[in-house]
């Protein structure tokens, strides 16, 4: 568990406290979502055998662009009852985030849905949903292998 920031005056309450991570900044949310997703999608392509770092590069970014991202985020609130409510309003937190930056390759409504999509994964780490996040990622995986004609 991670220990939350010591508030003023709690300087003596060492104990952790579990935070409710649904009410943190949907950016926070992404940065944490935007790196877990990629671990997932990094073993999940050494597993299946590739091993040369440009072809690791290269087919990572299949799955971890702004625009793979946006597609899979908008499949994903196509398919009926897939997302939970909470779910939903997570992704809309990291969605409706007002970031000063944007990505390269994307335009910004693009880059705002896939933030969003980071923004659940992130939420669904940090309150130790591990086996939903990890079922919601197999999703988007079997998802980009049907779209992309990947034999495994």
């Amino acid at each position: 568990m991670i220990p939350h920031k010591e508030q003023d005056g709690e300087e003596n309450n060492k104990e952790i406290v579990e935070k409710d991570w649904s009410l943190l900044n949907g950016l926070a949310l992404a940065y944490v979502g935007d790196a877990i997703y990629e671990i997932y999608i990094r073993e999940h392509l050494v597993q299946i055998g590739y091993t040369r770092p440009n072809q690791l590069h290269k087919t990572a970014t299949k799955y971890v662009s702004a625009k793979a991202q946006n597609m899979l985020m908008h499949e994903m609130l196509e398919e009926e009852n897939l997302l939970t409510e909470k779910e939903i309003e997570m992704y809309k937190r990291g969605r409706n985030a007002k970031s000063h930056t944007t990505a390269k390759n994307a335009d910004i409504i693009t880059y705002r849905t896939s933030t969003g999509f980071e923004a659940l994964m992130g939420y669904l780490h940090l309150s130790k949903q591990t086996k939903r996040m990890e079922e919601l990622i197999s999703w988007c995986i079997n998802t980009m292998e049907v779209k992309n004609n990947v034999q495994r």
